[in-house]
């Protein structure tokens, strides 16, 4: 084991406190391993560790992030999406594919989804948009947690009102989607995007409304005016 995830762990589990793990549960319908450390101290603890992982190349980085995902613990996924942001401005096209094998066969629960994707697949994606069409195709795969991908990865530059119209194509992709925690990513996405683009979105919302889910639908409108609102949330059919 390399001598820094040794550290790592020996430091998380220092850390640990049953009470917090105990209420981390109540967080998710899976079940999730975690030491039990708020968030806080564990960003703490990835920026510390971080002064030593710099300086190593890419390559040699991406392995301590996976041998950090493969212990199946929260918060050392929690530490791999702080890695993998800071890791941006050394982001090549090619490195896609390191991000869809972590979502695809590391990722359990929506916490380590979104605590990568957020950030990192994002940062991926503004750098290199040509990879668009790699998220849309992630709207096809059996794992819930790509198809939840695909979504929340558009998250932070849908906020600042990049990408509407994949992320309307990537919410057509999944408009019918059975899963809870893919409905609610992509509302959440639709949430997001109505920041700049509130018309777009709620007439969106109006041409899909009868075969979008309630749970979709009603992250999707959260910020809009009352009025407009009600009139998506209206059941008239």
């Amino acid at each position: 084991m390399d001598p820094v995830i040794e550290a790592i762990r020996q430091e998380l589990a220092a850390h640990a406190d049953p009470e917090v793990r105990k209420r981390s549960g109540r967080f998710f319908k899976e079940e999730v391993r975690c030491y039990g450390i708020k968030t806080a101290t564990v960003t703490s603890i990835a920026k510390k560790y971080w002064k030593d992982v710099k300086p190593r190349e890419k390559q040699e980085i991406f392995a301590l992030c996976e041998e950090l995902y493969r212990s199946g613990m929260l918060e050392e996924a929690f530490i791999v999406s702080a890695w993998a942001s800071l890791l941006a401005g050394r982001y090549e096209p090619g490195d896609i594919a390191v991000f869809r094998h972590w979502v695809d066969t590391y990722i359990t629960n929506w916490a380590a989804c979104d605590g990568l994707c957020n950030h990192a697949v994002g940062d991926f994606i503004v750098r290199h948009p040509e990879h668009i069409e790699e998220l849309k195709r992630w709207t096809q795969s059996e794992n819930r947690w790509m198809r939840r991908a695909a979504a929340v990865s558009l998250i932070v530059p849908a906020k600042r009102g990049e990408f509407l119209t994949e992320a309307l194509a990537i919410a057509d992709l999944l408009l019918a989607d059975t899963d809870d925690m893919v409905r609610k990513g992509y509302g959440w996405l639709l949430k997001e995007a109505s920041r700049k683009h509130n018309d777009e979105v709620f007439s969106y919302v109006m041409r899909n409304r009868r075969e979008m889910p309630r749970t979709a639908l009603r992250y999707a409108v959260e910020l809009m005016p009352t009025e407009l609102k009600a009139e998506a949330m209206k059941k008239d059919w």
